[in-house]
């Protein structure tokens, strides 16, 4: 039994080799590739109409500028769909409960979507610090608020995605570890948590794709003001 609930956070090695980079290499095995005919069969019908439909509904409040994005946020999102789905089989690792990981893609991308924004449109992304009307004694006060929120949101991007799929894990931990101590003393008992253990499985599953699509439609929040 693992004598400590956070120990699967830890990062697995081998030879003193983190396996990381191996667990962020396998979503890129999962998804088959289109062949050359024109006839596909039925899970790459599924798979190109999931694609195409996010892709539109990402892509449709955003100016003709952020379409440029659209293939990297698509990839984006299935890259952490893959990772938090495949993070729930027994005996793996989910990178993305890695807060390191989180921030080397949330830190990097809200800086490019900074960037365009001061670029493109430098008025208008500096008006965002300042909102209409604001009273001219306020005005020092909330440009430091909005600027420090602005800054916040790779923080919060990061955390977010972390804090969810940690949460999640841990508890999902400490239930199956309740159930299994309580087999041989109390089976009912054991009986009804093993039943949570499943609904919350369940949702574990909806909250690996939630969270994935939250962190990639922020980016592209973000990516609308700036574009």
């Amino acid at each position: 039994m693992i004598l400590n609930f956070f120990d699967q956070f830890l990062s697995p090695s081998m030879f003193g080799i983190p396996l990381i980079a191996l667990a962020i290499m396998i979503p890129g095995l999962v998804f088959p590739t289109p062949p050359k005919r024109w006839v596909n069969n039925r899970l790459l019908t599924l798979q190109t109409w999931f694609i195409n439909r996010f892709t539109y509904q990402l892509m449709q409040p955003l100016n003709l500028g952020g379409h440029k994005w659209a293939s990297m946020l698509t990839a984006l999102m299935l890259f952490l769909i893959t990772m938090n789905l495949l993070g729930l089989l027994p005996y793996t690792f989910t990178p993305t409960t890695q807060l390191s990981l989180n921030m080397a893609f949330a830190l990097p991308l809200w800086l490019t979507t900074v960037l365009i924004g001061i670029l493109n449109q430098p008025t208008v992304t500096l008006g965002h610090l300042l909102p209409e009307g604001t009273p001219t004694p306020l005005i020092p006060i909330l440009i430091i608020i909005e600027t420090i929120s602005m800054f916040i949101r790779p923080l919060a991007l990061g955390v977010r995605l972390t804090a969810n799929l940690t949460a999640g894990h841990l508890l999902m931990q400490l239930i199956a570890t309740a159930a299994f101590l309580l087999l041989s003393t109390l089976p009912s008992i054991a009986f009804i948590s093993s039943l949570i253990l499943f609904l919350l499985t369940m949702l574990e599953l909806a909250v690996a794709m939630i969270q994935a699509y939250v962190f990639v439609l922020l980016l592209s929040l973000y990516l609308q003001e700036n574009v």
